[in-house]
């Protein structure tokens, strides 16, 4: 017997399998972060896999620190250059700003570790006097 496998997918099961509310799965339609979604008899939304891929990616980049209107402007600049390079190469641009962010933040909390630490000792020291 043949297995056929519904090409389509529920804005509820597409929210599940993302661990994502429904409500930011529209919200990014209507922002323009996905735009490809097709609806059905009556208005129902439904989602093929590459929604689901584009989905997956936005979680990744916001995981990352990339912001949605950053995402909106790589979005933006694809649908006016059509052009790959141009798009990585502002993503590259993008990732190595929140990694020097991230590493300046890292410097910080170190210093901070580091002063805890101290002032910790300095406190110890005199309960054991």
């Amino acid at each position: 017997m043949e297995e056929t496998t519904e090409p389509y997918t529920s804005i509820g099961d597409l929210a599940k399998k993302l661990d994502m509310s429904q409500r930011t799965i529209r919200y990014y339609e209507e922002i323009g972060l996905l735009n490809s979604i097709k609806r059905v008899e009556g208005g129902r939304r439904i989602y093929t896999d590459a929604d689901l891929r584009r989905l997956k990616l936005i979680k990744r980049l916001k995981i990352m620190g990339m912001t949605l209107s950053e995402m909106q402007e790589l979005e933006a600049m694809w649908t006016y250059e059509k052009s790959s390079d141009k798009v990585l190469k502002r993503l590259l641009e993008l990732l190595d700003n929140h990694l020097k962010r991230l590493n300046d933040r890292i410097a910080d909390l170190d210093i901070l570790r580091h002063e805890i630490l101290e002032y910790r000792e300095r406190v110890s020291s005199k309960i054991n006097k």
